[in-house]
């Protein structure tokens, strides 16, 4: 049995470098203030299709859409943020305490060929902030955005590329001047642009035919057709940008299709995942909310995928090394269990195997990479004291039960600065030390 196609298992150090993204994720978003959601991993498929646009890839080809016992169309969700707006609008928390700030992780389904850092089950992150019109919010979940490249360092050679989408009358005009162009140069179009020309002009703009993109390059930009308003907005982002010390540079091809889209259009690119080079986009979409079914409620987001963005860690997290708890002999093995279970109260990992002599237990501390030893032999328990082995260097010293969190901090095992663990361990220690007074 082999996984399907375009899956794949997230074992040892794919699961670490995975959880990296997805925690540091979590704690920068705390950081801005963001709350996790959790959403479900299949919708009915018209939150997807009204909200994605029913000519869009995604609804026509890429959508795990099936019916269910009940006769219901379900999709498996190919993105987080549509979720998450259904969920503000089905919950009821458009009636107050808007804005609200919301950070999400979880996987996502396409069926699309599978590629470099793309699956078809894949992973996303995404922050969300609902209910704020101000440029202020757009600059501050790109800013947000920016520092979890940073924590997980992997700015460098990452650059934010940002565009305006205007208004509705910005568009309008747009949309008109996109026409009149393209229409003057449609025998050189690709045949699928020739329908977005009729449906979508601005998606013209993002095509990936190599004719295409000639006749783009020379195209008219939304630049010069902006409102004053729209164009006093997308001031207003780029400085907050500025003061929050967020470089760009701004790019008039980046587009999005909807119309519930507007303003702010931006991705974080870099060069070093070949062609998929995204890997992290967002933008203003003002009528999202409004498309489920809820009042107008301006929102602006980005989405994130995890598994480029773990393809672009320089370095894989350590795996956990936990300390290897060894009795001598099987009468030792009670002890060692109170043992146990005293270091992970204090906060440390810890591991005994399930059987075996001392050498067969070694091995296994050996194989799991423990950088240090607790041994408890029969001397060891009638002193009230253990045997603490480095692992990495062959040293070895008796102490007293209280200061052994202490010893494995002067080996490098434990962090010994944290003082608070020391106690807690001293404190288990003199309790159990009482109860066997007693």
């Amino acid at each position: 049995m082999q996984p399907v196609r375009g899956t794949k298992d997230l074992i040892g150090e794919g699961f670490r470098r995975h959880a990296q993204v997805v925690e540091t994720a979590r704690h920068v978003t705390g950081l801005y203030g963001l709350e996790e959601w959790s959403t479900p991993i299949f919708e009915a498929t018209g939150v997807f299709a009204r909200t994605l646009g029913d000519t869009s890839d995604v609804v026509t080809k890429e959508m795990y859409t099936f019916e269910d016992r009940g006769g219901d169309s379900v999709t498996l969700r190919p993105e987080g943020t549509a979720g998450v707006c259904r969920a503000l609008v089905s919950n009821g928390l458009t009636q107050g305490g808007l804005p609200r700030k919301v950070f999400y992780t979880g996987p996502m389904f396409r069926y699309e060929r599978p590629q470099k850092g793309r699956y078809r089950q894949f992973h996303q992150i995404g922050a969300e902030i609902m209910g704020a019109a101000e440029p202020l919010a757009d600059a501050e979940v790109i800013a947000c955005g920016y520092q979890i490249l940073q924590q997980l360092g992997i700015d460098d050679g990452v650059v934010l590329e940002i565009n305006t989408l205007g208004d509705a009358a910005s568009r309008d005009a747009y949309r008109a001047a996109l026409v009149a162009y393209f229409t003057a140069h449609q025998d050189r179009l690709s045949e699928e642009s020739r329908t977005r020309l009729e449906k979508n002009p601005m998606r013209i703009l993002d095509s990936k035919n190599e004719g295409d993109k000639l006749l783009v390059a020379d195209a008219p930009t939304i630049f010069e057709h902006l409102t004053p308003e729209a164009a006093a907005f997308f001031d207003g982002v780029l400085g907050h940008l500025d003061s929050f010390g967020v470089p760009y540079r701004k790019n008039p091809r980046i587009v999005r299709g909807l119309d519930y889209y507007s303003h702010t259009a931006f991705e974080f690119v870099t060069d070093r995942l070949g062609a998929q080079g995204t890997v992290m986009a967002g933008g203003r979409y003002d009528g999202l909310v409004q498309e489920m079914g809820g009042p107008a409620t301006p929102s602006v987001g980005w989405a994130a995928g995890v598994e480029r963005l773990a393809e672009l860690l320089e370095e894989t997290p350590e795996p956990i090394r936990p300390v290897a708890v060894i009795p001598v002999s099987a009468a030792e093995e009670a002890a060692s269990l109170e043992m146990l279970q005293m270091l992970r109260a204090a906060g440390v990992p810890a591991e005994m195997a399930y059987k075996g002599n001392l050498k067969k237990r070694m091995e296994r501390a050996n194989k799991i990479g423990s950088q240090a030893a607790v041994i408890i032999g029969e001397a060891e328990v009638a002193e009230g004291v253990v045997v603490v082995r480095n692992l990495s260097n062959g040293g070895q010293e008796r102490v007293g039960v209280a200061g052994l969190l202490s010893a494995l901090a002067a080996a490098g095992v434990v962090d010994a600065m944290v003082e608070q663990v020391v106690e807690g361990l001293e404190l288990v220690a003199e309790d159990a030390a009482g109860e066997a007074e007693e």
